[in-house]
């Protein structure tokens, strides 16, 4: 096949129509052999690849240029992904290690917030490597709650976020535990020693290059996480500790112990955890997701769990029941229409990791168990 140069690949149509053929070949990713084939976790399904294709233009071509990096919120309420925290503001930006940067904003009351930097290859080998943290206990703040950090491969004095010749992104995560009342951080990102003012133009090379990275950001993305929760069948209705060392090479935080599994829950049927020991920690929290991992409906619906919300018993253990209707009992999640899906449990910044048991009972046999 002939190769042209961006000029004529978007003067003649390749180039969208090749954008177009990569995103029919993505929907192929929903019809995978082991997803659930019902009309409406296949919508769903769909759904998540228009979601994911909005993040990717976003990322790939309004905010792709690393010499004018914009902190921006790119997964929320309706784009979603990896078992995508509701507890959670997250923020990202394009970078380069060619460049030094600084973050200045002011520290807020979120309760966690954690800054790193990352070589994200989602598009290429489904990994997010973490090269370099910062949580904001360690950070340097004055006394108005305003700080600053350098991003630079080279060591810096004072709040300094490491870079390797790897590194293309940096991810923030704000976790909340009481969203109502906790104030977010407010960051900003600029690049040092900036010798132009303004970006180029935009530019057909740009045009090209940002179709064929969205389109590998939405294949790529979206058949990680399908081949993630597939693995998840073995342990169907279990929720045993996550691999880490597997969680931490996709981008999971440093400082959360992760819990990943699958669950499926008849019309009858209850799932109960209960976590006999609720370790020392900043925060903890447990969610479901559907089955393309990413986390029900929170604006609507009570899908989630954390060490705020949550009721404790005296001895301080703690019991979440995951239901299609309201059992009568404290701690219930709400499947949200679904009967297939997956979940994650969270200790973050725990002093230890202790296990959790996890069961599937009747809601009748629940609601003798209660009284």
């Amino acid at each position: 096949m002939k190769e042209f140069n961006s000029e004529q690949r978007v003067q003649d149509g390749t180039a969208w129509e090749e954008f177009c053929d990569a995103l029919k070949e993505a929907g192929k990713v929903i019809q995978s052999e082991k997803a659930p084939k019902d009309a409406f976790n296949q919508a769903e399904g769909y759904r998540y690849l228009t979601r994911l294709l909005r993040a990717g233009l976003e990322s790939c071509i309004e905010f792709r240029d690393p010499a004018f990096p914009v902190l921006r919120n790119g997964t929320h309420e309706t784009i979603k992904m990896g078992a995508d925290n509701p507890d959670n503001r997250y923020e990202g930006a394009i970078i380069d290690p060619q460049y030094d940067y600084k973050v200045v904003g002011t520290r807020g009351t979120v309760d966690y917030l954690g800054i790193s930097t990352v070589a994200n290859r989602y598009s290429k080998d489904g990994t997010m490597e973490t090269t370099g943290f910062l949580d904001s206990r360690e950070l340097d703040i004055n006394e108005n709650g305003s700080f600053e950090i350098i991003i630079s491969q080279r060591e810096q004095a004072g709040n300094w976020l490491p870079m390797t010749e790897e590194t293309n992104s940096i991810n923030v995560r704000q976790t909340f535990q009481d969203r109502i009342n906790e104030k977010q951080a407010d960051l900003k990102i600029e690049r040092l020693d900036s010798d132009t003012a303004r970006p180029t133009p935009f530019s057909a090379e740009k045009l090209d290059r940002g179709l064929k990275g969205a389109a590998r950001f939405v294949r790529g993305t979206s058949q990680m996480f399908e081949d993630w929760a597939e693995s998840f069948l073995p342990i169907m209705n279990e929720l045993p500790a996550a691999d880490q060392a597997y969680c931490q090479k996709i981008g999971g935080d440093p400082n959360i112990f992760y819990f990943h599994s699958a669950w499926q829950l008849a019309d009858d049927e209850v799932y109960v955890i209960d976590a006999p020991v609720v370790p020392e920690c900043q925060t903890w929290n447990f969610q479901l997701d559907n089955w393309w991992m990413e986390s029900l409906d929170y604006s609507n619906h009570t899908i989630h769990i954390n060490k705020h919300t949550a009721h404790y018993e005296e001895d301080g253990s703690v019991r979440v029941v995951v239901s299609h209707t309201d059992p009568g009992v404290p701690n219930w999640v709400e499947t949200a229409g679904h009967n297939i899906g997956t979940m994650c449990w969270r200790w973050i910044k725990a002093e230890s990791n202790p296990l959790v048991n996890a069961r599937v009972m009747k809601l009748e046999d629940l609601k003798m168990l209660c009284k």
